[in-house]
């Protein structure tokens, strides 16, 4: 069935559904190999290898269904006939993509905190990278039927965090991801972003997002642990939750609702000691009713702009990302809008705000607002009825 780890992991990523606990543990008791051959029928063990798996399913604390091997066999049988490895493997490389594994130089390490749910396998499509460590990533995660609140200030944390030099991760979808990927995307100065999916990286979903998605995968990275051609299920959409928050070094809830899957990425950050934030929305607002339970029950620290969220994945500000090169610190905290519209100012002779709202495309109170607070900060000065940029923003 296997001539390597490499095509095994293949196998078994499609024989079992992520975090299976007794497929996991089989994996790690009898290695991929030996583990497809078992699942697969093709090799008998003896019940040293049953106890071994019962104590890591102890361990983790997942040992509460183990019926034994036998019923794991059962479960796995129907799929074996459509084990094809090979086919899979030839996919990935026919769309330019890679499968990666815990030995490959890739593969992200802080996914070992994830212990015995660490994933089989990565299927990668994206720039042939390093992923960044905790400490220079950060999921911003919430509803997909996000308010116009939330999308404005998902834009603005994504764009700012990835002007700082950090990567944002998320999962792809409508709504707050979306917002998230794409202001990462404007704002990049390294890997900007990364999604992770719920279903095989050989087909974006939603297919509203492909063209959003294709691009992050030519600047990012798209993973999944599931093959090609797997549906993106509801249930395996709450398990690539703990993958989004294990590559982070803290997960943010921007907008969510009581009972929103964001809240699950949560959780999961939380069971690994990564940070969580929330941003408060209005308590008039079911979509931010999500955030206010994580505040109000502790789980979770309020948080406002990017100098927040940085200072929430380094406290100490050790290993805090340099800021990108031209930017100064006096800009941290811009909104999304305020950072264009200061791009658009020109260095040394100044400009009228009809000019600057098409050069911006932005509205003229728009920019009448944003000058107001460049103004303030010392970005912006006016001079002889026109605006130019100050000496302070460089």
């Amino acid at each position: 069935m296997t001539a390597n780890e490499r095509t095994a992991r293949a196998a078994l990523s499609r024989l079992m559904e992520p975090q299976d606990a007794a497929g996991l543990a089989l994996v790690q008791t009898a290695g991929a190999e030996d583990a497809l051959r078992i699942a697969t029928g093709q090799l008998k063990v003896g019940p040293s290898v049953e106890q071994e798996i019962t104590g890591l399913l102890a361990e983790a604390g997942a040992g509460g269904g183990w019926a034994g091997l036998g019923m794991a066999l059962k479960r796995w049988a129907p799929r074996v006939p459509d084990l094809a490895p090979a086919r899979d493997l030839a996919t990935m490389q026919r769309l330019g993509g890679r499968l990666l594994i815990p030995s490959d130089g890739l593969w992200p390490a802080q996914l070992a905190d994830l212990g015995l749910q660490e994933p089989l396998c990565l299927w990668w499509r994206g720039m042939e990278q390093e992923l960044p460590p905790p400490a220079k990533a950060v999921a911003l995660v919430g509803s997909r039927d996000s308010t116009s609140y939330g999308s404005s200030v998902t834009a603005d944390l994504a764009y700012a965090l990835a002007q700082r030099g950090f990567t944002i991760v998320s999962g792809g979808a409508y709504g707050i991801d979306a917002h998230a990927h794409r202001a990462a995307l404007a704002g990049a100065t390294g890997l900007p972003t990364i999604a992770v999916m719920a279903g095989g990286v050989d087909r974006f979903y939603p297919s509203g997002n492909e063209d959003l998605l294709r691009a992050v995968a030519n600047q990012g990275a798209v993973l999944a642990e599931v093959p090609p051609g797997s549906a993106p299920t509801r249930y395996r959409f709450l398990q690539r939750n703990r993958i989004i928050a294990a590559l982070a070094g803290a997960t943010v809830v921007v907008e969510a609702r009581w009972r929103s899957g964001a809240l699950n990425t949560a959780h999961h950050a939380e069971t690994l000691g990564r940070a969580v934030g929330a941003v408060p929305g209005s308590v008039h607002s079911a979509n931010s009713a999500g955030c206010h339970r994580l505040l109000r029950e502790g789980g979770a620290v309020c948080v406002t702009d990017a100098a927040e969220i940085a200072e929430l994945v380094s406290p100490s500000g050790d290993s805090l990302p340099n800021q990108a090169a031209g930017r100064s610190e006096v800009q941290d905290g811009l909104t999304l809008e305020d950072l264009i519209l200061l791009d658009a100012l020109p260095l040394r002779v100044t400009s009228t705000v009809e000019k600057l709202a098409v050069v911006a495309g932005l509205s003229p109170e728009s920019v009448w607002a944003g000058l107001g607070r460049l103004g303030l900060v010392g970005l912006a000065e006016s001079r002889h009825g026109g605006w130019k940029r100050s000496a302070a923003a460089g």
